[in-house]
Parts: structure tokens; sequence; C-alpha cells
């Protein structure tokens, strides 16, 4: 099966046709960058611009920056405040002619690690953490995934933990990454004594420069990269939106 998957980033829109059996994308991304916070319309158009850049024709999943409940986004940390209450998964399907199926960011790129990358086939709790703009986190335990934690905006430092620990808060800082690796150790202690996880990712783009700061984690679980690395959540957000394709397809 093949699935359209798009992922909603703090400075982009990106996606790709996914294969789901084997969780690889079929083409080079394509991404429309934002410099700017886009309206719902705006951001409707960029998902139907990437559409029909791979002349798609079906349903589309989606990753979502912000806690996604029945469609309806309720945060919007790192976009226009306007979504918050905004019924997206509605209105991009409305505006695509196609179901579009809404998912939070991080959990999309949770459910591709747990199903083709660092999680495949491991068993308890995994927690993946995508490091970028912001931080997004996804728990999975024994393949379920626990959606909409947020984990980045935990309370941490006398502020919120992603304006500490994020690549956005390291190059805000001009941090080495020395510097940043221990902060984010820091952030890494008090997320693992709170859930106890069997396995920790590090996703988002992030995941790319994991040798830059690997030596400076001390937490006791396992600390991997993302195998999909910044493609996850557009795999994952292809593979959410599997239930849209009817069964006989």
């Amino acid at each position: 099966m093949q699935m359209l998957g798009i992922d909603i980033g703090g400075s982009g829109v990106k996606g790709s046709i996914a294969d789901l059996s084997t969780g690889t994308l079929l083409h080079e991304r394509h991404r429309i960058e934002t410099p700017a916070l886009l309206s719902p319309d705006e951001m409707a158009q960029a998902i139907a611009d990437i559409a029909r850049f791979f002349e798609w024709n079906g349903p589309v999943g989606c990753g979502f920056p912000g806690v996604i409940m029945n469609g309806i986004a309720r945060t919007a940390a790192n976009i226009d405040k306007r979504f918050i209450g905004f019924p997206v998964s509605d209105f991009f399907s409305q505006r695509l002619g196609q179901p579009v199926h809404i998912i939070n960011d991080a959990d999309a790129a949770g459910l591709g690690e747990a199903t083709y990358g660092a999680g495949l086939n491991q068993q308890g709790t995994i927690l993946l953490l995508t490091i970028g703009t912001g931080i997004g986190s996804a728990i999975i335990l024994d393949g379920k995934l626990l959606p909409n934690t947020e984990l980045g905006h935990l309370k941490f430092k006398g502020d919120i933990a992603e304006r500490y620990a994020s690549d956005a808060a390291r190059k805000h800082a001009d941090l080495s990454w020395k510097e940043w690796g221990l902060r984010f150790d820091e952030f890494l202690a008090h997320v693992y004594g709170l859930f106890y996880p069997d396995m920790i990712i590090v996703g988002g783009g992030t995941s790319k420069k994991f040798d830059k700061f690997a030596e400076f984690i001390t937490t006791p679980c396992p600390v991997v990269p993302a195998l999909l690395q910044n493609q996850a959540g557009i795999v994952g957000a292809a593979l959410a939106a599997r239930h849209l394709v009817p069964a006989s397809v």
C-alpha cells in the first residue's frame, strides 16, 4: 500500500509518498519553506501543492505540530494561534477534496520509528523525542501509542523544556555541541525519571548530528538516533492514515 505523508514543521511543510510495506519513501521529499506563520488557508494550500507535486489523488496522512483530538487542534505552540480549536482534519479534507487524517507530528514520527526504525521489535516503553524548532515527544508501549504527550512543554529550568534544550535554543544561545549536549542530557534525565522508558530515540533534524553529542548522554537506558531520521514523521503520518483506504484496495 502507498500513501502520501506530510509533515508540518516550524519552518517548512514537507511530504512524499511512502510504501507502507517497507516504510520507505518512493520519492525525494518535496519541501515548501514557511518562513512566516501560515494561516489555516495557507497551510491547506501548502498541503494541496505537495499533493499536486506528486500527482496524488487519494487519502493523505498529515503530522501536525500540536495536540490533536478528534481531528481538532487543541494547541499551537509554534504555529498560528488561530489553529487552536480549529477543525483541522475536516478543513484540510474539504480543501483537498480527499480525506485527510491528522496526527500530532511527533506521534507520527514515533509510529514510524516503532514500526520501521529503531523501535522495530522493541518491547516495553519507547520514548521518541523530535529535536528541532521545538521538542516533540511520542510514547509507544508495546506497539501502542499514547497520543499527545508534548513533553517539550514540561516546566523545566524556570521555563519550558524546548526553550532550554531544543535545536532552536542551541542556535539562539550559540552553544557548542558539548554545551547543548549537557543541556539535553539534563532534560533526558528529567523525562527518564518520569517514565523510565526501555529506550529513547532521538529524532528530528538533530538525529543526523547524534555523533556530535552522544558522548554527553548519561541516561541509564539506551539512547539511539532515529533510523528514519527526519523522514520518520512523513512515514508515520502516511501509516496513521492507512485506515482511510478501503479494505479492497
